[in-house]
């Protein structure tokens, strides 16, 4: 686990304080695992999905693609949402593809669905506190994938640094949307909660960013003069670096940057007890 501070923190000397819930913001499906894991570590989890994860409404070029995945040398999945979305249409994965993979989350899916080192190559950031297309690439043989087919499976939108850095190489790029994700209906039940929950010191669990521009967005929506400046002063959990400077950008005043993994995430809440 590494703490930002300095920078990301108004006194380099803070330490974190006892707060009142944890904040799960994951799709529901999603959180409800990770509240029990929370639980257990004698923590109290207030689940509050701030993003939803749906279906295709036309998944015909999906279907297309996933029928010809021997064609590639390599398949990378941006999350675990990507994974889940297409281990919903196939049975088997074909050993002769490579699978690209961000962080330990997507290897969590992976084996959620019998594929792991044993009976597939995986390759995967091996700095747990950069996961993301940047250290994904510093991972691959570029030299060994050119003029080959690499597979990008990912949400409607996204980024296209590693498509644009693979292209660059000479690496043929082909991008399929598996799932579409959005922000929850901001209705009156979520404005109570979130009300509630500004009303006091918590820990938000925060894996997208997303969920950042969610929350400052609805915070806003609840309370137009102080709602912002209440949700940046949380205290802000995030598995990846690149969210981390995101939190800082929208003026997140508390971040603790834990690495990939659920297992990290836990520990760094188990260390404010």
């Amino acid at each position: 686990m590494h703490e930002l501070k300095s920078d990301l923190m108004p006194d380099s000397k803070k330490s974190i304080v006892q707060v009142e819930a944890v904040v799960i913001t994951r799709p529901l499906a999603q959180a409800k695992g990770f509240s029990e894991q929370v639980k257990a570590i004698g923590r109290k989890p207030e689940i509050f999905p701030m993003l939803e994860i749906h279906a295709l409404a036309d998944d015909t070029q999906l279907r297309a693609i996933l029928a010809r995945l021997r064609d590639f040398a390599m398949v990378a999945f941006v999350s675990p949402n990507a994974v889940n979305a297409v281990f919903s249409y196939i049975q088997s994965w074909p050993q002769s593809v490579t699978i690209a993979v961000m962080g330990a989350g997507s290897r969590a899916a992976l084996a959620a669905h019998g594929i792991t080192d044993i009976n597939a190559h995986i390759i995967s950031p091996t700095n747990p506190e950069r996961t993301d297309s940047e250290t994904l690439l510093d991972e691959l043989d570029l030299d060994g994938l050119k003029a080959r087919s690499v597979l990008i499976i990912r949400g409607e939108t996204g980024r296209e640094l590693l498509a644009d850095a693979l292209r660059a190489k000479s690496i043929a790029v082909v991008q399929v949307a598996a799932y579409c994700r959005k922000a929850p209906e901001f209705n009156a039940q979520r404005q109570s909660q979130l009300n509630s929950l500004l009303s006091q010191k918590n820990t938000w669990v925060v894996t997208s960013s997303e969920v950042l521009k969610t929350m400052l967005s609805w915070a806003e929506q609840i309370d137009f003069e102080n709602g912002v400046a209440k949700m940046q002063r949380q205290q802000i959990l995030v598995p990846h670096a690149r969210i981390a400077e995101t939190a800082k950008i929208l003026g997140f005043l508390s971040i603790t940057l834990t690495g990939s993994g659920d297992e990290r995430l836990l520990v760094a809440l188990q260390s404010e007890l």
